[in-house]
């Protein structure tokens, strides 16, 4: 069976560098067959791992030993980290490797760090490069000074940048991230140059190679741009995003943004990278919108529809109508939910599905806390309809009565006044469940309606509901320009005299 690594060099020699179906045969040697579905696929073949992976001992400590060697630099000449006393100080954390192996790696680190700071000047085409990082900002979120995570991309020719805030670096927030770059761009450009970031590489190898994560290949393959990973430690290789992490935190986020949510942030980070198009950067000859516009025609177009940006997995319902992510809780509809669902993890938010349905039955934003409940009260209406006597100790009521509005109380010590006897609390539920489709300011002002029209009642609630939605009559002017004998009829003053006269017989 095909690796997701071929599907993505035919798809790349048939799309991009224009190859025949039949030259690709001859090239890799499948059926035609093969070569043709693939290159028409905008999926990757399944397979599975038929060996497990091999273990590396000194993987884990790779990063380890590179900073013991970095370290040389302010240490005495005759007092730095030798291989020998690397290999002891690692073998004390666990490592159970050959000191042999060891070495070897210290000479390849050490190699590196040799090289001369001395850096070439480049220049880009149009088009053809673009550079990704990751920084940190803080803002004020809800009330709270948070720290977020910024994403950036920058293309090379025409400088212009885009910047997206995330809560974390997972990999379902690289992906989104980019195709808002690519979007913001109107296209992709085709080479994107990284650091070895763990949701895109899997093991660093020798020189320029690397493991990359399947995922990573899936999505490569989909939008057919080329990926090129940095020296680690080289940041120079992608100086000009790396300049651009700063720069953007200095002249976006300060003073630090006070926003309500993630999507008001980004919106107001948007509005900033359009202005910065208005920006000339030093030995350009236009500003970044100029260049830009004419870089945006060498971009490989977007395709049809968006990559979906999330993370799949297959989850098990709990006894109280809840399943389980990462160490979080959250909620379904108690009258639709089955014994196994499909979430979708995004950035965001959090999508579940029932087995084989293409909507969801559940939305949540998502939460990036630990061992939290994630409740939607409207969830769990349909089970309290059944059971109306664990109204007031049903937690995802108690978390919303919190923050409901007064006139809520206000209609549910009525409608208990009313029935004492339990179908107070069972109407009040349904007026709730008209939650599903009016609004909260909808049914807040319907409800303030039925009260004061002394039909506080689910069919009352309904009534102003449908009155809220049906816009108040107008009529249209009546046009007499064909009559003028009747124009200012009904304009002129009352003269109550005519009444007395015509009460009395008179003319």
């Amino acid at each position: 069976m095909l690796t997701v690594k071929e599907w993505e060099q035919i798809r790349r020699a048939y799309h991009v560098e224009d190859k025949s179906l039949r030259e690709i045969v001859r090239q890799t040697g499948r059926a035609f067959r093969t070569v043709k579905k693939m290159a028409e696929s905008e999926e990757p073949p399944r397979y599975r791992r038929q060996e497990s992976p091999q273990a590396h001992k000194l993987g884990p400590y790779k990063e380890r030993i590179q900073e013991l060697l970095a370290q040389n630099q302010q240490l005495p000449r005759k007092q730095r980290w030798t291989a020998p006393s690397i290999y002891r100080q690692i073998q004390a954390d666990g490592y159970a490797g050959a000191e042999s192996t060891v070495r070897h790696y210290v000479g390849q680190v050490r190699k590196l760090l040799k090289q001369p700071a001395v850096y070439l000047p480049l220049t880009f085409d149009p088009g053809g490069d673009a550079q990704m990082d990751w920084g940190e900002g803080d803002v004020i979120l809800g009330g709270q000074q948070v720290t977020v995570q910024l994403f950036l991309m920058k293309l090379s020719y025409s400088r212009r940048t885009f910047m997206m805030a995330f809560s974390g670096q997972k990999q379902e927030a690289l992906f989104a991230g980019h195709v808002a770059a690519f979007d913001f761009f109107g296209g992709v450009p085709q080479r994107i140059s990284y650091d070895n970031l763990k949701t895109a590489v899997k093991e660093i190898l020798q020189g320029r190679h690397r493991v990359e994560q399947e995922a990573f290949f899936h999505f490569r393959g989909y939008y057919l741009f080329e990926s090129h990973f940095c020296t680690p430690g080289a940041g120079n290789e992608k100086g000009q995003v790396e300049h651009s992490v700063g720069f953007n935190r200095r002249n976006f986020l300060v003073p630090l943004p006070e926003v309500a949510s993630f999507a008001e942030l980004n919106d107001y980070l948007l509005r900033r990278c359009l202005a910065d198009d208005e920006r000339q950067v030093d030995g350009q000859p236009n500003s970044i919108g100029q260049m830009w516009q004419e870089e945006r025609g060498w971009l490989r177009p977007l395709p049809a529809r968006p990559f979906d940006c999330c993370r799949t997995t297959t989850v098990t319902l709990n006894g109280y109508s809840q399943v389980q992510l990462e160490t979080n809780r959250y909620s379904v509809p108690s009258d639709l939910a089955c014994r196994e669902l499909t979430a979708k993890l995004y950035p965001f938010e959090v999508k579940l599905y029932r087995p084989g349905e293409s909507e969801p039955i559940a939305v949540h934003p998502r939460c990036y806390d630990k061992h939290q409940e994630i409740l939607d009260p409207l969830h769990y209406l349909s089970l309290l309809a059944q059971r109306p006597g664990a109204f007031d100790h049903a937690k995802p009521v108690r978390q919303w009565r919190a923050a409901w509005p007064s006139v809520y109380e206000t209609l549910l010590a009525e409608l208990r006044d009313k029935w004492p006897d339990g179908r107070g609390v069972r109407e009040f539920i349904a007026i709730l469940q008209l939650h599903r489709d009016h609004s909260q300011a909808e049914m807040e002002q319907a409800i303030g309606a039925a009260l004061a029209h002394h039909c506080a009642h689910a069919d009352g609630v309904r009534l102003w509901l449908t009155q809220l939605r049906q816009p108040s009559p107008t009529f249209p002017t009546l046009d007499l320009t064909d009559r003028p004998r009747l124009t200012g009829i009904g304009e002129q003053a009352v003269q109550a005299g005519t009444y007395d006269a015509l009460l009395g017989g008179g003319q």
